[in-house]
């Protein structure tokens, strides 16, 4: 079914029937999709990571890990895809992509010599059934956190959805799952699959003690073959910790070797958007990051707060067309942690991006904030980021810009506009005076 064709189907049906058909529709497509294409999946180990949050990090630290170590492994996620080393940026505004989309890929992989596919997997992929027909043998939860609510109606449905990776799982293979157990959902997965293991910083079978966070990344403990041994993160963040977390106890399942898992973690240097660092010469620390959610924005600020001895400036909108619900409680975060809050565009679609910032300055607002002396309202997101670069100036200072991460366009309502984040950063700070 193309997007266009779909997207036609959309105007003329009610959008609550067209919702309660569109799987369907899906399904359909996945079956004979496999079927033109001799179901591409079969005989390859795949590996599917789930979540909220997380969820491309993680792929990204799995398949660097057993690329390390030496496997053939294929990765498809939000920011790249690709086979061992050759990753390549993918710019669609989608995780897991249609069945045609994914299948051709697929096929294209195993051709050039996979054995293993990373495939982060999302909820609305798992509700309409675009992954029929790969056999999933490992499954990954990160989290699962308010999201989505747009499309699933209620939590409920959106946790089944994510239950459902592990229900597929379980029928394949090792029939094995990686489940975070600091989530209160865990034990919702872990019922779901033959064979499990638990990872986590407060608990689990694979727990992370003396952590040490710092700027550049973090460094833990954990209980590898009955020998404590520490790890190195080079991306930085409680939350990665947790992320890498989840790919040591895989590593662990596979039979890696204590020291296979310690050079794979420590070998992924970065993902772009992700927790990304700009340095245009400027004094002061710029981050940008892909947090679109509640939970991440918690997660990600509450760690940067802490490491910011200054002040601490944060950029940021909330998706036209998305879950409306969570914009205030964004907002409400931001403004806990920021010394200063800014409000822009983030792919805004055909809504008024008026009406969207002031769903998210009511929450701002919630947490003290002042319009015009520590909240502001910038629309035009290039403006907006020429403006927040000059609220922050020393060494102790940090501006951290949200939402859009390796995205390579910007929705508005006449279209798609390339957009490059980091590059937009570096054209702000080109324009400050030099001191």
């Amino acid at each position: 079914m193309s997007s266009k064709f779909r997207t036609g189907v959309k105007r003329l049906i009610p959008t609550g029937l067209f919702r309660m058909i569109e799987p369907f529709g899906h399904l359909v497509e996945a079956v004979l999709m496999n079927i033109w294409y001799g179901f591409p999946a079969r005989g390859l180990h795949v590996i599917g990571v789930t979540g909220t949050n997380g969820k491309t990090t993680t792929s990204f630290m799995i398949h660097r890990m057993l690329v390390e170590a030496g496997y053939d492994v294929a990765l498809m996620s939000t920011v790249a895809n690709g086979l061992n080393h050759n990753i390549v940026m993918q710019e669609q505004h989608m995780t897991t992509v249609s069945s045609p989309q994914l299948l051709r890929q697929i096929k294209q992989f195993k051709k050039q010599g996979a054995k293993w596919l990373v495939l982060e997997t999302t909820s609305h992929a798992l509700a309409q059934h675009r992954v029929w027909g790969v056999p999933y043998e490992i499954a990954v939860m990160t989290n699962v956190t308010h999201e989505h609510l747009d499309y699933h109606g209620t939590f409920k449905k959106y946790l089944a959805a994510k239950v459902k990776l592990f229900k597929i799982a379980n029928r394949h293979g090792r029939r094995f799952g990686v489940i975070n157990v600091d989530d209160e959902n865990a034990v919702e997965f872990a019922k779901n699959i033959k064979n499990s293991v638990l990872y986590g910083i407060n608990g689990g079978d694979l727990r992370a003690t003396n952590i040490n966070l710092t700027s550049e990344g973090s460094t833990y403990m954990v209980n590898l073959k009955d020998r404590l041994q520490e790890i190195r993160c080079h991306i930085p963040g409680e939350f990665n910790v947790s992320n890498s977390l989840a790919a040591v106890a895989l590593g662990v399942e596979l039979g890696l070797t204590s020291q296979q898992i310690i050079t794979g973690i420590a070998a992924l240097e970065g993902v772009e958007g992700r927790m990304a660092t700009i340095d245009a010469g400027q004094p002061f620390g710029v981050i940008i990051d892909f947090a679109h959610t509640p939970d991440s924005f918690e997660r990600l600020l509450s760690d940067l707060r802490k490491a910011t001895k200054g002040k601490l400036v944060v950029l940021f909108g909330s998706a036209g067309r998305r879950d409306e619900s969570k914009r205030a409680i964004q907002g409400r975060i931001a403004g806990k942690y920021a010394d200063e809050v800014v409000i822009t565009e983030e792919d805004d679609r055909d809504v008024d991006g008026n009406e969207i910032m002031d769903q998210i300055a009511r929450g701002v607002e919630e947490s003290g904030k002042i319009r015009k002396q520590n909240l502001f309202m910038i629309l035009d997101r290039p403006a907006a980021i020429d403006f927040a670069v000059t609220r922050v100036s020393t060494a102790d200072d940090a501006l951290v810009l949200l939402g859009k991460g390796h995205e390579k366009t910007i929705e508005r309502a006449d279209g798609e506009y390339p957009w490059d984040e980091a590059a937009e950063v570096r054209r702000a700070l080109a324009k400050l005076p030099k001191s």
